[in-house]
């Protein structure tokens, strides 16, 4: 029996199915005809899906074509590269050996099979069975491709605590298997009601899902299941509860503008990177979840089975998971909980920054209930009020005064019209000529005001880069550093002294300003770890003498001013600077509440957005932080 190897293949195009045969080859004519070009002609239909080209034996190609699409429906749209291999041929039998090569994974999943042919006439026709897709189908068999989340990257904060890991949650949804459909309607309408859902909008996602989904209403933390839907979901025909784990914080809000959130992929982001996400995917969609969202979702795993008719599954191919990779911060757990729990019960929005003068380190930023889920606290822009005084001063120093120069503090002052005074409850006994020191514990208005011509180009705006305010770079994260614009008039000159005018911060960048004032050389904030900062250009160093000078005329501020509430802190001394700033509101004026302080290796921030008075509302908030945060 003669029996021949064709090594490689021929072009589809030369005959497709076998049925047409060569009239060139002589060789042809004598062996009969090549089934290595059915070979590829069937390659090629199975990695494009169209079979209707090839020829089978005891099926048509639209049967075959049904078929092979139930045993591949469970790969999705991922297509096959098929190439054909050897072709053994004996008689009117041949077998191709095909290479199938599936793109998932890094690698791919390869592996060969066997296609049987059979000579029928001139005809070489392909004998089907699910073998010739892999080797191990049976006649039921189906292929299935499930994606394996990757264990997402912790957010360590400092220490090496654990700021963002997995921690237990329940999910409540309908399990629609487990509902009659002429009740599924009703379920879906008592558990929205029940968890406090859109009824609408749950009703129909659960209408339109297919008969054995589940459909997820609801995702809480274990132990801040309401008791109330914890003892009546129970009473809702199918209802399912799910353990599970999720990437979260300590709690709800803890940094969480900051931190962000993860969850299901949207569709604008699969349209945007489809090679990166998928439908179903989790991925980081807010905050440093979604800026550091590639080193923290790690890369996902994937398993091929076979599937039985019974359900049962056997695997065939598998690529594991590879974790995230952590992402260092610097918060500090205990800290940013302190903070929290202080701005709880403020109603206005509100935020505390705090920062080691020593590194730049934040190790709390809180954001008040009151901000809407928006980052007030490093990214907020607000004028700074009196707590700008710390800048205004630093360039009054390098204009010539110090510390004990003679500056008039006059009840109202008036600049090229506008008539400036000092707050409501400015102390009387500190009016007159007064050193500057006295001006500064005390925040007189008009005697900052009373020192503008001194000031020429750009002397505030370098003043303020000294001490980190002003001068934008990337730390890695969400930061505002504040704005500080030449004036256009005498008047926005004036104000500008005063931290208002077109003067604005963030209250990270006021707890910068009193850190570098501390540390006596510019601190610059810094929060993820990964992240190196260093000093913008630009900004003039900040002499020894300075620092001093500066260090001292705040002081003041807290043995014989407007912050004396802090003067029994216990622990080092305190620095510190209140401040208001004034803003229009249907046709209101309102006050900013301020204050910063710095004591030992911690400077801190306090923003209250309505208040009376920065000793008055931001004092007390900024007295117990540094209370509760001493060793």
């Amino acid at each position: 029996m003669q029996v021949r190897r064709l090594a490689g293949t021929l072009p589809a195009l030369l005959l497709l199915g076998g049925a047409l045969m060569s009239c060139d080859s002589g060789a042809d004519k004598v062996n009969g005809p090549d089934p290595g070009a059915a070979a590829e002609g069937l390659a090629q239909g199975l990695g494009s899906g169209d079979l209707s080209d090839v020829a089978f034996t005891k099926a048509t190609p639209a049967e075959v074509t049904t078929a092979y699409d139930a045993v591949v429906a469970g790969m999705g749209d991922v297509q096959p590269s098929v190439t054909v291999g050897n072709v053994d041929e004996s008689g009117d039998s041949a077998t191709a050996h095909l290479t199938w090569s599936w793109p998932v994974g890094v690698e791919g999943w390869s592996y060969e099979t066997k296609a049987p042919m059979s000579r029928v006439g001139d005809v070489w026709q392909v004998v089907w069975a699910p073998t010739i897709i892999e080797s191990s189908l049976g006649g039921s068999t189906t292929l299935d491709l499930t994606s394996i989340a990757a264990r997402r990257g912790l957010i360590t904060g400092a220490r090496g605590v654990d700021l963002v890991t997995q921690r237990p949650v329940v999910r409540l949804g309908i399990d629609r298997s487990q509902v009659p459909p002429a009740r599924v309607s009703d379920s879906a309408r008592r558990l929205a009601t029940l968890v406090g859902i859109d009824v609408a909008d749950y009703v129909k996602r659960v209408e339109a899902a297919g008969a054995k989904a589940y459909v997820e209403a609801i995702v809480y933390r274990r132990d801040e299941v309401p008791p109330q839907v914890g003892s009546g979901y129970q009473a809702i025909d199918g209802v399912l509860a799910i353990a599970d784990e999720l990437p979260l914080a300590p709690t709800k809000e803890f940094a969480a503008p900051i931190l962000g959130s993860v969850g299901e992929v949207t569709a604008e982001m699969i349209k945007k990177d489809p090679e990166k996400y998928h439908l179903g995917d989790e991925a980081g969609l807010s905050g440093l979840q979604a800026r550091y969202d590639d080193q923290l979702r790690g890369t996902p795993g994937l398993v091929v089975n076979a599937v039985g008719s019974d359900g049962k599954e056997r695997e065939l191919f598998r690529v594991d998971a590879k974790a995230g990779a952590p992402l260092q911060l610097t918060l500090d757990r205990d800290l940013q909980l302190t903070a929290e729990r202080l701005l709880v019960g403020v109603g206005p929005a509100s935020a505390l920054v705090a920062i080691r003068p020593s590194n730049g380190a934040i190790v709390a930023a809180a954001n008040g209930p009151g901000n809407g889920g928006y980052n007030m606290a490093t990214y907020g822009q607000f004028a700074p009020g009196s707590t700008f005084k710390t800048v205004s001063s630093l360039a009054l120093l390098r204009s010539g005064l110090n510390p004990d120069s003679v500056v008039p503090c006059t009840t109202s002052i008036t600049v090229d019209g506008k008539r400036f005074e000092n707050y409501d409850d400015y102390p009387s006994g500190a009016l007159g000529q007064i050193p500057l020191r006295t001006a500064v514990a005390n925040s007189c208005n008009t005697a900052f005001i009373s020192q503008t011509d001194r000031l020429q180009g750009t002397d505030l705006f370098d003043a303020a880069a000294s001490l980190g305010l002003g001068l934008d770079h990337d730390l890695g994260f969400p930061a505002y550093f504040g704005s500080v614009e030449p004036a256009k008039t005498q008047t926005e000159a004036a104000a500008d002294m005063i931290g208002q005018g077109t003067i604005l911060a963030s209250p990270m960048v006021m707890a910068t300003v009193i850190a570098s004032i501390q540390q006596g050389g510019l601190v610059i904030p810094r929060m993820v770890e990964s992240v190196d900062v260093s000093p913008p250009d630009g900004a003039a160093p900040l002499s020894r003498a300075e620092a001093s000078q500066l260090k001292a005329m705040l002081r003041g501020v807290v043995t014989s001013g407007s912050g004396a509430g802090l003067a029994d802190v216990p622990g080092p001394p305190v620095i510190a600077k209140t401040g208001t700033a004034e803003f229009s509101s249907d046709a209101k004026i309102l006050t900013h509440a301020w204050m910063i302080a710095a004591q030992g290796d911690l400077a801190v921030a306090v923003f209250v957005d309505l208040g009376s008075s920065g000793s008055g509302t931001a004092g007390p908030i900024l007295e117990s932080f540094l209370r509760a945060a001493r060793p």
